[in-house]
């Protein structure tokens, strides 16, 4: 029987800002454990693979204790496509190639507010479209450069500056999630095509683990969430 939905998650031992941030523990767990988490309590996701190049994380995740019903796969992935030039898409095609399954929703272990609600809801709601990306919804004036050095708004009149409850915003990736078909995927070599669809996550997910500071925000937005379970 092929999966009808898969969870991959590419996680790397090479990070250079926070060394083997991955399994760093952050609000009590390893880093990629509370990524896993969202997809081992996904119904809809049966099988959730973590694809790693590095013994040290694959050791990490086998001691993973919360997967009652047998979900969490663990993978090797290959030097070429865990290198600091390679991309994710590379990592997933690698996947594709060698695994059966009908749609993938890639998921970034740097994204440790993701919840199991929401691959939930953009699972119910992806018939709808050919592939599928979590944003969030941000009130922000954007600028750009002019070519003499000035500067430009993208997306209001400055001559009529909205108030916030009537501006619009804009959608921004968070780099949570995104959803395929795997023939989509073998066929673009992208993790986004045809008629894309979006699931607005709460504006605090905005934040992704890249540097330090990134890590100190996150970390007391996940306490402040754990206290109030």
């Amino acid at each position: 029987m092929v999966d009808k939905f898969v969870a991959f998650i590419p996680v790397r031992g090479g990070s250079k800002s926070i060394p083997l941030k991955n399994i760093k523990k952050i609000a009590g767990k390893p880093l990629v454990y509370w990524t896993i988490d969202a997809a081992v309590n996904c119904p809809q996701i049966s099988k959730v693979y973590v694809s790693t190049d590095s013994q040290e994380i694959k050791q990490a995740i086998e001691h993973y204790d919360k997967d009652d019903n047998g979900k969490l796969i663990v993978i090797s992935r290959s030097k070429e496509t865990a290198t600091d030039t390679a991309s994710t898409e590379s990592a997933m095609l690698e996947f594709a190639n060698n695994y059966n399954f009908e749609n993938i929703v890639l998921i970034q272990a740097t994204s440790p507010l993701l919840e199991s609600k929401d691959l939930t809801d953009a699972i119910n709601e992806y018939d709808k479209y050919d592939s599928m990306l979590s944003v969030v919804e941000q009130k922000r004036f954007y600028w750009d450069f002019n070519s003499d050095g000035s500067v430009r708004p993208l997306n209001y009149d400055f001559n009529r500056r909205p108030r916030r409850q009537e501006f619009k915003g804009n959608l921004v990736e968070n780099g949570a999630f995104y959803i395929s078909h795997k023939k989509d995927l073998l066929q673009t070599k992208c993790r986004l095509s045809g008629k894309i669809g979006c699931y607005i996550m709460s504006e605090k997910t905005y934040y992704e683990i890249d540097e330090p500071d990134d890590w100190l925000i996150i970390e007391s937005i996940l306490n402040n969430r754990n206290d109030n379970f």
